[in-house]
């Protein structure tokens, strides 16, 4: 995706360019965290040790998190529903949420309690480092996995779940993963929305399948503990997130995504 090689979304001039476009501060939605977090350009005081690559992530993970939020509102409208925006923390080390105290090596996550995606701008180091998963666009689809999750907590489907797997602890795991495919396909009926604006270029499509395959179950146990235990899956494999991913991808439309029915 062109969002920080050929279109040079990664920039902050262009940035408050396309803030004048959308007419909204593309900044604003990234929200301060203890522990420190990337202030915007003309921010009154940034954090200690920012980095510039933290702070040109920071520029590009904002203009994500808009371009998306501004799809799912498209497509909330479309069926008659209102879409409402969640809110970006960048964090490094550990924050204060809504669910909890969130550690770095918990990795992104979504809270429904306050509707907030957290992100602790070191994972997209060792998303590269440690997965091998390499690009802009790998990073752009952690982000809109996330808000996979919360367009979850807007439908209730999050909220159904978790009833679920209350009443029926035996198929927790199994929830969870079904759950997190559909977070996947969401996170794909965002970038097919990038590809009918002509915003992909050559390998973002590949960067994302890399991406979350690189976080499937098995190839994370395989690495970490050397064996695999699929009744401890909670995300999915390498496969099955490459896969719904990719039918999202796609489809375009998020009925494609229902990870409910029938085998995943």
């Amino acid at each position: 995706m062109g969002m920080g090689r050929g279109v040079g979304l990664g920039g902050g001039a262009l940035l408050l360019v396309l803030s004048l476009l959308f007419g909204r501060n593309l900044f604003e939605e990234v929200q301060p965290a203890p522990g420190g977090s990337v202030a915007a350009p003309g921010g009154t005081v940034p954090p200690v040790s920012e980095t510039p690559e933290e702070r040109e992530r920071a520029q590009f993970v904002s203009f994500v998190l808009d371009d998306a939020q501004t799809t799912w509102a498209k497509i909330f409208q479309a069926s008659g529903g209102q879409y409402q925006d969640a809110k970006l923390v960048l964090f490094r080390n550990a924050v204060e949420s809504g669910c909890g105290v969130a550690e770095s090596a918990m990795g992104p996550f979504y809270c429904p309690l306050d509707q907030k995606a957290y992100i602790d701008l070191g994972f997209y180091d060792e998303l590269h480092s440690r997965f091998g998963a390499q690009g802009d666009f790998a990073q752009a689809y952690v982000l809109a996995h996330e808000l996979g999750h919360h367009v979850q907590s807007l439908l209730g489907t999050d909220a159904r779940v978790r009833q679920l797997q209350r009443a029926r602890p035996d198929a927790a795991n199994e929830l969870s993963v079904r759950v997190e495919l559909q977070a996947d396909c969401y996170a794909g009926v965002w970038a097919n929305s990038t590809s009918q604006r002509r915003l992909l270029e050559q390998g973002d499509v590949e960067e994302a399948l890399g991406a979350a395959s690189a976080v499937g179950d098995d190839r994370i146990q395989r690495r970490t503990r050397g064996t695999i235990n699929p009744e401890s899956f909670t995300h999915g494999t390498a496969a099955q997130r490459a896969s719904w991913f990719q039918r999202g991808f796609t489809s375009g439309n998020p009925e494609s995504c229902d990870t409910f029915t029938g085998a995943i």
